[in-house]
């Protein structure tokens, strides 16, 4: 069953394009997303001990992403390409972020939505870097990544709707959904995920 929304702003076939001219690159910050998605996931962990209902999902969602970077990480070294000392900032996150309210049930709330946008915009980008890709086997690799980013991005949904009543779920997501499909439309295009 299909928990999270629609993105508001679909991504150009040409962001793939662009992308892919510059793989190395986008390889890089693709192992960084990965590594920062599984630490959120087990940060959630750390926030909400009480909320014993969603921690095993938590932990299996992290060991997911963190075996997503390795994969990437393997491809990067099949490609010569090492992790960079240093990534830039993430605007799109930091632009995120700030919708965050401040009460810590409304920020926990906030973050684990977030989460789901975040997860639902790596999944359609995916897709896109998959169809944009001339070698099979990456494409495959990209293919899977964007069928399990998108069951990502539904599980978040399904833990917020353990925790608060549904309308404030999505009245709070469509929000945040639309405020998104706004950042991402304002960034500049770089060989990155977002």
């Amino acid at each position: 069953m299909k928990l999270s929304l629609d993105l508001v702003y679909k991504t150009p076939p040409e962001w793939a394009h662009q992308a892919v001219e510059n793989f190395d690159a986008f390889l890089q910050d693709h192992a960084d997303c990965e590594r920062k998605a599984s630490a959120m996931a087990m940060s959630f962990v750390a926030k909400c001990p009480d909320k014993v209902e969603i921690i095993p999902e938590l932990i299996e969602t992290a060991v997911e992403e963190l075996e997503h970077f390795q994969s990437v990480y393997e491809l990067m070294e099949s490609r010569g390409v090492q992790l960079p000392e240093r990534m830039p900032k993430d605007l799109y996150m930091e632009e995120l972020i700030k919708l965050c309210r401040h009460t810590v049930e409304e920020r926990l709330m906030d973050r684990m939505l977030i989460a789901s946008i975040v997860e639902c915009r790596g999944a359609e980008r995916f897709k896109l870097i998959a169809d944009a890709l001339k070698d099979e086997e990456t494409k495959r690799f990209y293919r899977d990544l964007w069928i399990s980013e998108a069951k990502h991005g539904h599980i978040f949904v399904k833990f917020a709707l353990k925790y608060w009543p549904e309308k404030d779920v999505y009245e709070r997501l469509s929000f945040l959904n639309e405020a998104e499909g706004k950042i991402c439309a304002d960034l500049e295009w770089r060989p990155a995920l977002h």
